[in-house]
C-alpha cells in the first residue's frame, strides 16, 4: 500500500509540474521548492527564470509545501521528468538520505539552498552526502548569527517579552535562527541584569497567511503583555497572516515585529509602524544552487566523494524605509540583481571564485554595478 500511494504522490506531483523551456543546450535543472508562488518563492522562481534563460537550460519546478513525502518524493518526480540535476529546499535534513540516494540511483546531481545538513545532529546524512558523487553541496546562511541580530535589534528598540512563531518542527533553518534568538536574549541579559529580555517557546504557523493569522492571535491571546514578535520565516505568507492578527488587535506599532523573509511592501509596512526589522534579501540562495548544479552538470565542478561544496551567503539587515528603498529598487522591483550578461559571466567563474562573488552580494554591490 505503501508504495502504491508513493506511485500516486510521484504521479500526481509529476502532473503539476511547472516548466520554463530554451533551447541552447540539452541540459534540465529541477527545482524542489515549497512554493513557486508565494512571496518569497516568487521571487525565487523570478531570479531562476532568469538564469535559465541566460544559460539556455530547461528549468522544472515541483512545489512540495514543506511536506515530508512531498518534499522526498519531489527527487523521485524530477528523476522521472528527466532531470540532469536538481536543487531543493527540504524541511529536515533527515529528508536528504531520501534525495540523495534517489539522485545517486538516477545520476542526478543535486545542490541543497537554505539548507545545510548539520553534521552533528544529523552525522548519518552529513557522511552520505559526502560521500555522494552526485550531492554537490549546499548554500545556505549563518542562521544562528542571522537570529542573534534580529533578537538584538528588537532589544535595542526596547522590547522585553518576545513572541516567536516557527512553519514547520524540526525544519533545519528554523532550528537554526531559534538557537540565534536564545542566544541574542542570553546576551542581552547578561549585559543588563537588571532589564532582562524574554523569550517565549515557539508556536507553529506553518507556511500560509490564515495559519500564522490564526497562530500569532493564539500567542498574543495568551501573552497579551508581549512588545515584540518574530515571524521566523516560512516564505512570507505566515508574516503577513501574524502582520494582519496584529492590526486586526489594534496593536500595529505596539508590538514591534521583525522577521526573515522580505515582503514586497517592507518599505510601507516599516515607515507604518507594523514592522520593526526584517532580515533577508536571501532569494539569491538557489541562484548560486543553481550555477553549482550547471557546473556541475558540464563536468567544470568536479564533486568529491569525500566533501561538498559550500557556499555561506550574506543576510541583509533593513530597519527603517531608508534602508528599505535601495533594496526595493534592486531586488524587489523591476530590475534583479543579476542581469543576463552577468548571470553568463558568473556561470564560467571557478567554484572559489563564484563563491567570492556571493559573498560580496549586497545593495551596494548591486548599485555600483548597475548605476552605471
Amino acid at each position: 500500500m505503501k508504495k502504491v500511494l508513493s506511485f500516486i504522490l510521484v504521479l500526481s506531483m509529476l502532473l503539476g509540474l511547472c516548466a520554463v523551456s530554451a533551447q541552447a543546450e540539452d541540459i534540465t535543472i529541477g527545482v524542489s521548492i515549497w512554493s513557486s508562488t508565494d512571496t518569497l518563492g516568487s521571487e525565487v522562481k523570478r531570479l531562476l527564470d532568469s538564469t535559465a534563460e541566460a544559460l539556455g537550460v530547461k528549468v522544472i519546478y515541483v512545489d512540495q509545501a514543506h511536506i515530508s513525502e512531498q518534499v522526498t518524493a519531489s527527487a523521485e518526480t524530477l528523476a522521472m521528468a528527466g532531470c540532469d540535476g536538481m536543487i531543493i529546499c527540504n524541511s529536515s535534513s533527515a529528508e536528504m538520505s531520501s534525495v540523495i540516494n534517489t539522485c545517486n540511483e538516477n545520476q542526478m546531481y543535486v545542490a541543497q539552498f537554505f539548507r545545510v545538513i548539520n553534521e552533528e545532529a544529523n552525522p548519518t546524512e552529513y557522511a552520505l552526502a559526502k560521500s555522494s558523487p552526485y550531492y554537490v553541496g549546499t548554500v545556505h546562511e549563518s542562521e544562528p548569527d542571522n537570529g542573534k541580530r534580529l533578537v538584538q535589534i528588537v532589544c535595542e528598540k526596547g522590547a522585553r517579552k518576545i513572541g516567536l512563531m516557527g512553519w514547520e518542527p524540526g525544519d533545519a533553518t528554523f532550528l537554526g535562527r531559534w538557537e540565534g534568538y536564545k542566544a541574542g536574549v542570553e546576551e542581552w541579559n547578561a549585559a543588563h541584569p537588571d532589564d532582562p529580555a524574554v523569550l517565549l517557546e515557539p508556536q507553529y504557523g506553518r507556511t500560509t497567511s490564515d495559519t500564522g493569522r490564526a497562530t500569532a492571535e493564539a500567542i498574543i491571546a495568551a501573552n497579551p503583555d508581549i512588545d515584540a514578535f518574530i515571524a521566523a520565516g516560512g516564505g512570507g505568507d505566515p508574516l503577513v497572516g501574524a502582520i494582519a492578527a496584529i492590526e486586526g488587535l489594534g496593536l500595529t506599532g505596539k508590538i514591534q515585529v521583525v522577521s526573515t523573509d522580505f515582503l514586497p511592501d517592507l518599505g510601507e509596512k516599516l515607515q507604518s509602524g507594523a514592522m520593526s526589522a526584517e532580515s533577508g534579501g536571501h532569494y539569491a540562495d538557489p541562484f548560486f544552487a543553481f550555477l553549482m548544479v550547471y557546473n556541475a552538470i558540464k563536468g567544470k565542478y568536479p564533486v568529491p566523494t569525500d566533501g561538498f561544496y559550500e557556499i555561506i551567503f550574506p543576510y541583509m539587515f533593513v530597519a527603517s524605509p531608508e534602508d528599505y528603498e535601495a533594496y526595493g529598487k534592486y531586488f524587489t522591483g523591476t530590475e534583479l540583481p543579476y542581469y543576463p550578461d552577468e548571470i553568463k559571466a558568473l556561470a564560467e567563474l571557478s567554484f572559489e571564485d563564484l563563491a567570492a562573488a556571493c559573498a560580496q552580494l549586497s545593495v551596494e554591490d548591486v548599485v555600483a554595478r548597475h548605476a552605471k
